[in-house]
């Protein structure tokens, strides 16, 4: 019987030019451990195959500075339970902070006016040096929590670093948040210091959170005091009972060079939370260690950030995106922050103008964004030199490939679409891009370096070229150390190991392709993922619940075969309401004040019930997949369900939907 031919290698949409990556960051890396440079495939196996040789190498390639040294790399291999380089003491401010030029900008701040101001790096030390004092005078001790609740400004950034140089543990949401929500979360961390901001900027709108501000600090009784951000200019009261201190005090105060506390590898940096989808969110956290040596791969290496570029990529302060921003100063790279909408309608471009003004090298976005630039027209080179950016990273979602030919024509034929993907879960990427890898429109090049993923179907085996759940069968640095108030672990295995016990079940549906690719289909659970930011169906239902009219609610964010995503809210009124105009606009305005804007769905339509498991859960995953229109028969069990005639009900809003409203 003849051998068959092998399958052509598709035609990539981008290929590195070798010169160029030849002298990347990753290829000097290659060539250190011994890998050809050109030849990703070999360096990903080996990173996979001798972690303790891989991580090893990152330690030293990136001359990771530990008081005390490791006395090995992976002294027990499992998950969850990994234990890395123990023995080894640190501190992530130290490493943030070491390779900033005293002169040269650590940070640029930026806003959708196009205003900027720089901090210097000698600024960002004698900085985050006096609020560490700070900090300390305000009774804060190693293991002790300080949060923020702060748009993303540098202010966010210095409260970081200081809360971490003191082996603190810091934790951030944005202001869109009501101080519910973000109470929902801090409460749980029981914190001494609260951050806050006076207001953040949005689409033409300066938005007053003072009140928002204090209401939150009032949730939280374990609070010693409160520092109060100007970044809006609106004065704070004089007259406040609890103790407070302005921002101005706690950063201009004389303090001596800061003195970065070393802890272990696996002592709590920060804890980011859940969304919150099925009740509180989860507060994930991630050790001082695992976050330095994933950072360090993942921007130094694979982002290819150093000394002179630019990181500039829209985020908000509780997405993790904006964790991997302040990570880009442990590469000497200047990170950017943004406040503002990514395209408010008076100047929709400006995050390109800014890029094209402040020389960004790495362009952060998502795909709702780039979809909505080709959209509207925006023809971003036409405007705006943007020879600077040599990379465009997208993730949240997944981008889809009529994407990939908008940049070429609009940014540059040159620049490479980076495309990824990961998780808050271990605050960074399982799949993404490298300077030395070559791009397949739609696809996602290849895994990450040390991340050993695979796709497994239903019986869990690995499959390639077929649709199967991510999963990651050997454990990875920055995994969670433990989720918060879990002291048994039993919320962490069940949230990741249930499934496939010993291996990372991620809850997305990939193919592993037999070029090497990674194609992501979308959530496989019932996430949110709103124009990259992750938000909580929770969220959502305790709010409109709460309005008289509405006996149940039902939120599901479905993607879409043209790289769209539908966010409809389903709900069943109350006996004797209607669900007219005004009704609607009392939802928006409802979830707009209790939850946040972007929590605010595509459409509001009326249905007679919400189906649920016999135990009252209601089937968020089921309904998504039958609006995407997977049948019925390969979604859910009739049997399971507590009205079974929801099943067609709502197989039949999805076919409408797809159909077009002739259908209806």
């Amino acid at each position: 019987m003849p051998t068959p031919e092998p399958a052509e290698l598709p035609e990539p949409f981008w290929t590195p030019d070798p010169d160029e990556s030849a002298t990347s960051r990753i290829a000097e890396f290659a060539r250190r451990v011994g890998v050809d440079p050109a030849d990703y495939t070999a360096l990903h196996h080996w990173s996979v195959t001798d972690l303790e040789g891989f991580w090893a190498a990152v330690w030293d390639h990136f001359a990771v500075e530990a008081a005390t040294p490791y006395e090995q790399v992976l002294a027990e291999e499992k998950m969850p339970g990994a234990r890395w380089f123990p023995g080894a003491t640190l501190n992530y401010t130290q490493h943030a902070l070491r390779h900033l030029g005293a002169d040269a900008p650590a940070i640029i701040a930026l806003d959708e006016t196009g205003a900027s101001y720089e901090v210097t790096g000698e600024e960002l030390r004698t900085q985050v040096a006096s609020f560490a004092a700070t900090l300390r005078d305000l009774g804060v001790d190693r293991g002790d929590r300080v949060v923020g609740y702060l748009p993303n400004t540098p202010h966010a950034i210095v409260a970081f670093l200081a809360t971490a140089s003191l082996g603190a543990v810091w934790s951030v949401c944005g202001q869109d948040y009501a101080p519910q929500a973000a109470a929902d979360r801090f409460a749980q961390l029981e914190p001494t210091v609260l951050v806050a901001a006076d207001g953040y900027l949005f689409n033409g709108t300066t938005h007053d959170r003072r009140e928002a501000a204090l209401d939150l600090s009032r949730a939280l009784p374990t609070l010693k005091a409160t520092i109060l951000v100007e970044r809006a200019g609106l004065p704070w009261p004089t007259d406040l009972a609890e103790p407070t201190v302005t921002w101005q005090e706690a950063v201009g105060r004389t303090a001596p060079p800061l003195h970065c506390t070393p802890v272990p590898f696996d002592h709590p940096l920060w804890v980011v939370f859940s969304s919150g989808t099925t009740g509180l969110p989860k507060g994930i956290v991630h050790g001082h260690g695992g976050v330095l040596l994933e950072h360090l791969k993942t921007i130094g290496l694979h982002s290819d950030l150093g000394p002179g570029d630019r990181l500039l990529w829209y985020t908000t302060t509780h997405w993790m995106m904006w964790n991997l921003v302040v990570s880009a100063l442990l590469t000497g790279a200047t990170a950017c922050t943004y406040d503002g909408s990514p395209a408010p309608q008076a100047r929709p471009d400006v995050l390109w103008e800014l890029a094209a003004r402040h020389g960004v090298t790495l362009f952060g976005t998502s795909p709702q964004y780039l979809l909505g630039m080709a959209k509207f027209g925006i023809d971003p080179s036409a405007a705006h030199d943007l020879s600077q950016v040599r990379a465009i990273g997208c993730t949240g979602s997944t981008l889809p490939a009529s994407a990939y030919p908008w940049v070429r024509e609009h940014v540059s034929e040159h620049v490479q679409l980076a495309s990824g993907s990961g998780g808050t879960d271990v605050v960074s990427g399982f799949v993404g891009s490298a300077p030395t890898t070559p791009v397949w429109a739609g696809e996602l090049s290849a895994p990450y370096l040390g991340v050993a993923l695979a796709a497994y179907d239903t019986e869990g085996r690995p499959v390639t070229d077929q649709v199967g759940e991510l999963t990651i069968t050997r454990p990875m640095p920055s995994m969670p150390l433990y989720f918060w108030n879990d002291p048994d672990g039993t919320r962490y295995r069940d949230a990741y190991f249930s499934t496939y016990p010993g291996v990372w079940r991620h809850g997305d549906w990939i193919t592993r392709t037999a070029h090497g690719s990674v194609i992501v289909h979308g959530r496989s659970d019932s996430t949110l993922n709103r124009n990259g930011v992750r938000l909580g169906s929770a969220d959502i239902h305790d709010v409109v619940e709460r309005l008289p009219e509405i006996a149940e609610s039902l939120v599901i964010g479905a993607e879409e075969p043209d790289g769209g995503y539908w966010m409809p809210l389903f709900v069943v009124l109350a006996d004797g309401a209607v669900l007219d105009d005004a009704l609607r606009d009392t939802i928006r305005r409802a979830i707009r004040t209790g939850a946040s804007p972007r929590h605010v769905p595509d459409e509001i339509r009326q249905v007679p019930a919400i189906p649920h498991t016999r135990t009252g859960k209601k089937l968020e995953v089921p309904v998504k997949r039958l609006l995407q229109g997977v049948p019925a028969a390969e979604v859910v069990n009739p049997g399971a369900v507590d009205d079974p005639a929801l099943i067609d009900y709502y197989a039949r809003l999805g076919a409408e939907r797809r159909e077009g409203p002739e259908a209806t």
